[in-house]
C-alpha cells in the first residue's frame, strides 16, 4: 500500500513542534477578559465604598 490511498487532503499533517491555532487564545478574547476584570474590580470597590460610607453614617 502507498501513502497515496491514505491521503485526506481536508485535514493537512502537523509537524511535531506545531502548535494548533485552537491552543492559542484570541488578542481580541485577552483584552475583553482583561477589561472585564478591571470593571469588575472597579464597580466591586465602589460598592465595597458605598456600603462602608452608609454603615458610618
Amino acid at each position: 500500500m502507498s501513502d497515496s490511498e491514505h491521503y485526506d487532503p481536508l485535514t493537512p499533517r502537523l509537524q511535531k513542534n506545531q502548535d494548533t491555532q485552537e491552543r492559542k487564545m484570541p488578542r481580541g478574547v485577552v483584552i475583553r477578559l482583561f477589561a472585564y476584570l478591571v470593571a469588575g474590580h472597579v464597580v466591586a470597590a465602589f460598592l465595597f465604598l458605598l456600603f462602608t460610607v452608609a454603615g458610618k453614617g
